[in-house]
């Protein structure tokens, strides 16, 4: 293995380490001794790379995040709102479900840090620019634009909700699943269609 090859892994040991342990332990209750003992580098290291713990959370927001517009074509069902609306929010769930960064640190530093307050501000924006894409994609024209747009809304606030605290012995786990299980998330796909089909045939008429 090259030197190259080494320095690129060290640095991704070390970001994978840190995905980790502030998934779990929050950003201040991870140290970065933690890290490198994690990631299995000296703590000299991890400072080479990153001058400081905050610069840590930066590069994980940044290249983990994905705050990139989602390619809305392949999720766009032509004349079908609800499957479309459904393919979006099938693909960021899985994604968010592989990813600590999104299914936890985002959630748990959003409060207290601005810049990852300001990361999550764009993932919501890149968020609604792909359902809207994907909606104008699959709706007749003469849609409503503005009725898009709110739908657009609507869904992008669905699939990134946050889970509610457990009660009565359920995790949040359990909870997250609930929230998002496919047959809560097509009834709700259903009554925003509905509410855009409605728009268009008033617009017809």
């Amino acid at each position: 293995m090259t030197e190259n090859a080494d320095s690129g892994d060290a640095r991704t040991r070390i970001l994978d380490a840190a995905e980790s342990l502030f998934a779990r332990h929050g950003f201040d209750g991870t140290s970065t001794a933690r890290i490198a003992h994690a990631a299995a580098v000296p703590k000299g290291l991890l400072f080479y790379y990153f001058p400081a713990k905050p610069d840590i959370l930066a590069a994980l927001i940044e290249e983990r995040l994905g705050t990139a517009a989602l390619d809305a074509d392949p999720l766009a069902v032509r004349g079908d709102p609800v499957q479309t609306l459904m393919n979006v929010g099938e693909r960021v769930l899985h994604d968010r479900e592989a990813s600590d960064v999104l299914r936890e640190i985002l959630w748990h530093e959003s409060h207290v840090r601005p810049e990852v307050a300001n990361a999550l501000a764009r993932y919501r924006r890149a968020l609604h620019d792909t359902v809207e894409r994907a909606l104008t994609a699959c709706l007749p024209a003469g849609t409503d634009r503005g009725a898009v747009r709110a739908a657009a809304d609507a869904w992008s606030a669905t699939i990134t909700a946050r889970p509610l605290e457990a009660v009565s012995g359920e995790s949040s786990e359990e909870q997250r699943r609930r929230l998002h299980e496919p047959a809560s998330l097509r009834a709700i796909a259903r009554v925003l269609a509905a509410g855009l089909q409605a728009t268009f045939k008033g617009a017809a008429l």
